[in-house]
């Protein structure tokens, strides 16, 4: 049996490839290994029965040499303080790479949402939101929706964050409610920067989109636009998973799979579709692989055995480092987290934007806007790569310490 990969160790490593290439300074390499602050909190609240049950939440806030932290909240089982700082650490590559005014943080929450109901969730979120509201703000640390949170869940922290400041503050968060501030386009942000760096990727490797044969892991919120955004592209759809297993079949349709997920519960029993694992679906035949699930689902095991030509990450951390460099070696052109699922963070910037400043703009705004910073920055990416000979990923994150090591050298070191 593989041994379990520690994320954090996992996202260090890529830190040190990075650095090694670039020739970085040994002083500005050791601050990145480090988050600046780790929150830990004991969150209780009342359950539905009358007793009340202690939950634990995290809150990690990694660097902020380029601006206010910005991170997700997750609510999972299997949340812990590793799998946090890595996510964090990830976040504030990302935002440099796609060069937004942004550190990185991240959140999370112990705790099973398919086990607790609604009132039980808002009071989470609420007495979460109140445990570490000293350290978040408009301009400290943005939080935004991510594994099993969502827009009803920010709407209750900018909620709870607004009533104890006593003003309307909707730029606390982003991912939230139209209604409250949110911005259009941003609940598909992330599934559509998955698809357009697929789409990149296939003008590189000299494959057409269209009918490009798509199988994607984890059919939640960027599984599922990843899913419909690449269908209405031209591709087509393979093969889909969740937790509960795998539907594999020809030319799925996303939203007539995602309406039986709803009343079923799971993808799997889609009429007309084979049932399989979703290890088996990872190594599935198929052109292009979104992995958009949870991290380190490819790993040296499995990763001699993957199909797809292209690897377009919409998971946080699915491809080992070991992984990589047989991925690399087989010259499958692999997409990298921190590139692929940024179009969430960047719609999250134009949301606070306009937060800030009042404004509304259009869906198709958004989107235009998300579109050209995902190409520039795929390019971008893509240039390093070809400069450097090295994989997507060294790449990726090699333009983003830069990045970091030039702002830090810029501002210096306080005290």
């Amino acid at each position: 049996m593989e041994q379990k990969v520690n994320p954090f160790e996992e996202a260090i490593k890529q830190v040190e490839i990075a650095a090694e290439k670039l020739k970085l300074d040994p002083d500005i390499v050791e601050q990145l290994k480090h988050p600046r602050k780790i929150l830990t909190v004991s969150v209780p609240i009342r359950m539905d029965d009358g007793r009340i049950k202690v939950f634990t939440g995290y809150r990690v806030q990694y660097n902020m040499w380029r601006g206010p932290y910005k991170g997700g909240i997750r609510y999972h089982p299997t949340v812990e303080l590793d799998e946090v700082k890595a996510l964090a650490a990830w976040m504030t590559f990302k935002t440099a790479l796609m060069d937004l005014p942004y550190g990185g943080a991240k959140g999370g929450v112990v705790c099973d949402p398919k086990k607790l109901s609604k009132g039980e969730l808002e009071r989470i979120t609420r007495r979460y939101t109140t445990m570490i509201i000293d350290d978040i703000g408009p301009y400290r640390d943005i939080p935004a929706p991510d594994v099993n949170t969502d827009s009803q869940t920010m709407a209750w922290i900018m909620d709870t964050y607004s009533s104890i400041k006593g003003y309307s503050i909707p730029e606390v968060v982003t991912g939230k409610p139209l209604i409250l501030g949110g911005s259009p386009g941003r609940e598909s942000a992330t599934g559509r920067g998955v698809a357009i760096c697929a789409r990149e990727a296939a003008k590189k490797v000299g494959m057409n989109i269209r009918n490009a044969r798509v199988a994607v892991e984890g059919y939640g919120n960027v599984g599922y636009w990843s899913a419909k955004i690449l269908n209405e592209m031209g591709a087509e759809i393979v093969g889909i998973c969740d937790s509960k297993g795998a539907t594999i079949a020809r030319n799925i349709d996303p939203v007539n799979l995602m309406a039986h997920k709803r009343k079923t519960g799971s993808v799997v029993g889609y009429e007309g579709s084979k049932t399989v694992t979703c290890e088996q679906l990872l190594e599935s035949d198929c052109d292009i692989l979104v992995p958009a699930a949870l991290e380190n689902c490819i790993t040296k095991s499995n990763a001699p055995q993957i199909k797809a030509k292209i690897i377009s990450e919409g998971a946080n951390g699915p491809t080992t480092t070991t992984a990589d460099e047989i991925l690399y070696e087989r010259n499958v052109f692999v997409v990298p987290d921190i590139l692929a699922n940024a179009g969430g963070v960047t719609a999250s910037y134009f949301e606070w934007v306009q937060n800030l400043s009042r404004e509304e703009w259009t869906e198709e705004i958004v989107n235009q806007k998300l579109e050209q910073k995902m190409i520039r920055a795929f390019n971008d990416v893509a240039e390093m790569s070809e400069k450097h000979k090295v994989n997507m990923r060294t790449a990726a994150y090699m333009l983003a310490v830069a990045r970091l090591a030039e702002a830090q050298l810029r501002q210096g070191l306080f005290p």
